[in-house]
This record gives structure tokens, sequence and C-alpha cells, in this order.
């Protein structure tokens, strides 16, 4: 094996054409750990914000950006027993997977599942990691409750509006253009609303409110959120894209006993998402296997073609998830 990769690093802060392709040494295994040689990474949009200089890694990852990926083991640090050489797996990377080769800690990979090619299991991780912790852990969906999730045609509302109707809760889903509430509501979706011309707030009201909204949107979304609540309903917020900051009434958390959360994913401890893998194993991967759910797939761009994979997400025109083919 090469001593020395592929990867794409990002120069400075600032937009898509910082990311430029470089060549550094193949990481080593830790103990825990396993380097994998990877065949496909999933983008996301935290790579853009670490690209732009908003989100910082933990200090212990890699600079490089990259939180998903799917490939072949090819070594394995001291310490683990799962796993071995040749496994073919897709793992939730700390960084670092826009590259050929990357270390994660075993307990975050997961295989990949029956039907589903690599490059679809690229896919799956950060998106997978991410719904399954806050919908049905953090924000406890049940089944028959009303489920409203913005951005229903990104890589997250995708599975968030399989996830929850196959759990049977209802789903109501945004998205900017009928085309992408087409895909809504093929994928499970009792609603998609257009938000350019339709009010979700107005919509939900009529419903008797959500029981549950997951929201990356932020900003004017916050205070719209809270009033398409139903009493006894839960926000989580997973993203800001339009900003961490609102004026709201928390006067109505209190007589109408609503809960506001929310989590990001990678400053979490690797113990924490090894109990994320776990859960999902147990109960999402047999869901995988037998083609109940499945992943959504955008476009595919070369590694070296990073910066036209983040033009593409950015332009926010993309239906499901974008790869990088290694």
């Amino acid at each position: 094996m090469s001593q020395q990769m592929r990867v794409i690093e990002i120069t400075k802060a600032g937009d898509p054409s910082v990311l430029k392709p470089a060549t550094r040494s193949v990481p080593d295994p830790k103990y825990g750990d396993v380097l994998i040689k990877i065949a496909f990474a999933g983008v996301n949009r935290p790579d853009a914000l670490q690209r732009a200089g908003l989100y910082n890694p933990p200090p212990t990852a890699s600079d490089l950006p990259g939180l998903e990926a799917s490939g072949t083991i090819v070594r394995v640090g001291e310490g683990v027993s799962n796993l071995k050489e040749g496994d073919a797996v897709c793992a939730l990377l700390p960084g670092g997977g826009y590259a050929e080769y990357a270390t994660t800690p075993a307990a975050h990979c997961l295989p990949v599942p029956k039907g589903v090619s690599l490059k679809e299991a690229a896919c799956l991780p950060e998106t997978y990691f991410t719904v399954w912790s806050n919908v049905f852990q953090r924000g406890g969906l049940q089944a028959g409750e009303r489920f409203l999730v913005h951005g229903g045609s990104s890589g997250i509302g995708t599975t968030a509006i399989q996830l929850a109707s196959v759990f049977g809760a209802r789903v109501f889903a945004t998205a900017g253009s009928q085309a992408k509430c087409d895909a809504c509501s093929a994928l499970g979706a009792e609603v998609a609303l257009n938000y350019k011309d339709q009010d979700f707030v107005e919509v939900m009201r009529q419903e008797c409110g959500a029981n549950l909204i997951l929201d990356m949107v932020g900003g004017s979304y916050i205070d719209r959120n809270i009033k398409a609540l139903a009493d006894d309903g839960r926000l989580v917020q997973i993203a800001f894209l339009q900003g961490p900051k609102a004026e709201i009434n928390f006067a109505q958390m209190m007589t109408r006993r609503l809960t506001l959360t929310g989590s990001t994913l990678r400053p979490q401890s690797d113990l924490a998402k090894a109990r994320i893998a776990d859960s999902l194993k147990e109960t999402v991967w047999p869901l995988l296997d037998a083609g109940r759910i499945h992943p959504v797939m955008d476009s595919t761009f070369a590694l070296e073609d990073a910066d036209q994979a983040h033009m593409r997400m950015e332009s926010s025109t993309h239906i499901g998830k974008i790869v990088l083919e290694i």
C-alpha cells in the first residue's frame, strides 16, 4: 500500500475555489481505530461551513473536510476485534473524508446494507446518525404524531421523511420547488409545501399543530416554528442557514409546555456516537437491508472536483445526497 494519498485541502477560508488537491501521508489507525480505503465520500453542509471558516474541526480530528465515507478496511488498530481487513463498511468520520484513506473509531463503522452500493452507502452515516439521534432519540417521535421537516429534499430531509413514515408518523415537509415537493411526496410525505407560496404555520395550525419539527433554517423560522407547534410540541434545531439569532416569546414555552432543543453531531464524544451507531444497527439497518428505506442520490463528482460538488450543494438545487468518487 502506498504511503502517500491524494486529498483535498482547505487552503484558506473562503468559497469553493479554496478547495485544492494535495498529497499527504496515509494516516495510521490509533487504538480502537480502523484505516479505510475510501471508495466514496459524502458531501455535507458542515463541510461547506468548515471551508468557509465557520466550523472548526475538533482538536484531535483531521483538518481535511469529509464526515462520512464508504470503502474497505485495510488496517485495524490495536483493540479492534469486531472488524477485519477486507470488510466493506460505511463510517462516520471525525474528518478527513476528502482523501483516499481515513481513520475512524471502529465503533463508528456500520456494514454496507444488502442491495446498497458503496456509492449509496457513503450517503448513510452523517444523515442517519443525525436524523436518528435528533428526531427519534432527542425528539421522541412516535407513531401517529404530526412531524414537520424543513428542507425535505435535502439529504437530511429525504432521510427524515422515510424514517418517520416507516415508523408511522404523519409527515409534512417544506421544499423550494414543485419538483422537490414531488420528491418529498414520493418518499412518504403526506403534505409537501412549497415554502415560496405556502405558509407552513397556517397549514400546521389547520392540522392542530406539529408535535415535532426538525429545522435546519433558523433565523425567522424559529418564531414561526414555535407558532406551528401543537401544545406539548418539540422543536429540534440542527443547523442555522438563516442564522442562530431570533426574538421569541418564551412565555409560550411555559403556557403551551413546549420543548426547544437541538444538537450537533461532530463535537459529541466517541462513546455517544458509538451508541447511536449501535441503535442504528439494531433498529434501522434491517429496514435498509429489506429495501424499505433507501438513500436518495443527487450527483457524483470526482475527488478533484470537490469545488464543483460544493457549488452544487450551495446552489440548493440538489435533491438528495452528493458524493465524491475517490
